[in-house]
């Protein structure tokens, strides 16, 4: 049986929390950060490439779907998808149970840490060219999490088909939704065209 992500970082905020904040009693916040940010963000990496390892999907917009659903398991995400292409997947994160938890602990700055600054690790996990984008979060008081997930490629299109082969395999564990499903505690938006970032 899978313990859904959410419960799992519930059991590890009983432990994280005290220790992150004996740490910045001791060291101070910015220099105890910092080594909680590096320490945790090499394990998030590794735990990003063997979840990514495991994936199967006909596009990366699939597999970052099937990414989400498990992130939202045990009801700790609303989501809205504003866009999934074969190269890219841009969601909204419009309620998030970790931003709730750690709100009602006290210390939503602990959460912004040990939450959601796991997001870029895990991405890094994904491969180098997998790249994420975020500019807020519910976790630091914003109305929702923009997630903009892209697959970045250099490459000429024969390299690029042949690559995909190869950075998402023959086999793995598909994700429990078909493609084109979307699960019930996420909304398929209307495509809407994003004004460039500058």
């Amino acid at each position: 049986m899978d313990i859904p992500l959410i419960e799992q970082v519930k059991i590890q905020a009983q432990v994280l929390v005290p220790l992150v904040e004996a740490l910045q009693a001791e060291l101070g916040t910015e220099r105890a950060n910092a080594i909680v940010y590096k320490a945790l963000g090499d394990w998030y990496r590794k735990a990003g490439e063997k979840w990514w390892r495991k994936q199967q999907a006909d596009s990366f917009g699939d597999k970052m779907a099937c990414a989400f659903e498990e992130f939202a398991a045990g009801n700790a995400l609303d989501y809205d998808v504003i866009r999934q292409a074969p190269d890219a997947f841009d969601v909204n994160v419009t309620g998030c149970r970790y931003a709730e938890f750690y709100q009602e602990l006290g210390v939503p700055e602990l959460g912004f840490l040990l939450v959601c600054g796991a997001d870029f690790g895990v991405t890094e996990g994904y491969g180098p060219d997998v790249q994420l984008t975020r500019t807020q979060t519910i976790m630091q008081g914003a109305g929702h999490c923009d997630f903009r997930y892209t697959l970045e490629n250099q490459r000429s299109p024969d390299q690029r088909a042949h690559q995909l082969t190869d950075f998402f395999g023959a086999a793995g564990r598909p994700c429990s939704r078909r493609a084109g499903e979307v699960p019930g505690h996420a909304r398929l938006l209307k495509i809407v065209e994003l004004p460039a970032v500058r």
